[in-house]
């Protein structure tokens, strides 16, 4: 599901990592509820054509956000990227951002062509009974995993996020269409982790991005596109306190109507002993790390985080960590 007023890149200036989580939603708030707008009113087919004009606003505004944008485009290809992929870019996270509005909404799925791979992977750990992380990351869309729960009985998911966002996009949300809602476990209280582990013990999947490390956060340095770069630990200590598999999804959105998710089992905890916990946490991040990577390489304009990605802080300070959570071949997004 995912934080649909995510902050890139419709601010102005773009903020290190660790301010994500304190800085108030402004300009892709505005974005959102423009998008909910016109998505409540005229319907997706109708409201994609007008996303050319809204992106190009957007880009025009935001020059710390294009200029990450064509960084990360250049890592990703080996090769500069040029101000029309860079717009291209923003095309497609306003293209996830309208389609967002469908994907959490009850009435259909407007047509989507949705295609699963692994998807034995994620019904197994469902078939289980007990429960599993699900890690994404601001790639894509995360909300494409609610349409797969509506053609697959018992697929339950919840979306952990801090409370303050959470209470800002559920009223949001319900201003609009009272219609389109999510469910989420708020982080941050003192009984975020027993809600998590009550919902775990119910059969959910509860989801987290994975992505983005915060102030405060105990992370890792592993290699992404040839660079260490800060990943955050938290989610899978806790998953491997509470003993559960930690699920990696990624929905890539694939052009027109189109959308793929790759399901991919990271790490089972259930299995781990005690003393190997902290190795296999730091193996399960740089797998993540890898996984992503991948998904990067086949669908780079899935990828919003519009700021500085390798820049972020090497680590947390001591007893301070907190649980948060060759060019490709052109893909559909591409062309």
């Amino acid at each position: 599901m995912g934080d649909p007023a995510d902050r890139s890149p419709a601010d102005g200036q773009t903020p290190a990592p660790e301010q994500w989580a304190r800085e108030p939603e402004r300009g892709s708030e505005w974005l959102l509820r423009l998008m909910l707008r016109i998505a409540v009113t005229v319907g997706r087919p109708f409201a994609s054509r007008l996303l050319g004009p809204i992106a190009l606003f957007f880009w025009l505004r935001t020059p710390a956000a294009r200029a990450a944008s064509r960084e990360f485009l250049s890592h990703v290809w080996q090769r500069p990227a040029g101000p029309l992929q860079s717009l291209r870019h923003y095309r497609v996270f306003a293209q996830t951002i309208l389609d967002r509005i469908y994907l959490l909404g009850d009435g259909g799925d407007q047509g989507f062509d949705i295609r699963v791979i692994g998807e034995p992977v994620m019904l197994q750990a469902l078939a289980r009974g007990q429960g599993a992380f699900m890690v994404g990351a601001h790639l894509g869309s995360f909300e494409v995993l609610r349409a797969i729960g509506r053609r697959q009985p018992g697929l339950r998911v919840s979306m952990a996020m801090f409370e303050d966002n959470a209470r800002k996009i559920g009223a949001l949300l319900r201003s609009i269409d009272p219609r389109l809602e999510l469910d989420v476990v708020a982080l941050g209280r003192v009984d975020s982790m027993i809600e998590i582990q009550q919902r775990l013990d119910q059969g959910h999947f509860v989801g987290f991005l994975a992505d983005r490390s915060f102030k405060g956060d105990a992370v890792v340095q592993v290699p992404f596109f040839g660079r260490p770069a800060p990943f955050p630990t938290g989610i899978f200590r806790m998953a491997a306190v509470l003993r559960r598999p930690v699920l990696m999804m990624a929905g890539l959105y694939r052009g027109g109507n189109r959308y793929e998710v790759h399901f991919d089992m990271l790490v089972d905890f259930s299995e781990v002993a005690r003393g190997e916990r902290a190795a296999r946490v730091e193996q399960a991040v740089a797998c993540y790390a890898a996984r992503l990577e991948q998904h990067c390489r086949a669908a780079p304009f899935n990828w919003f985080n519009f700021y500085d990605f390798w820049g972020a802080p090497a680590s947390a300070p001591p007893g301070q960590d907190r649980v948060q959570p060759e060019p490709p071949a052109r893909g559909d997004d591409e062309r």
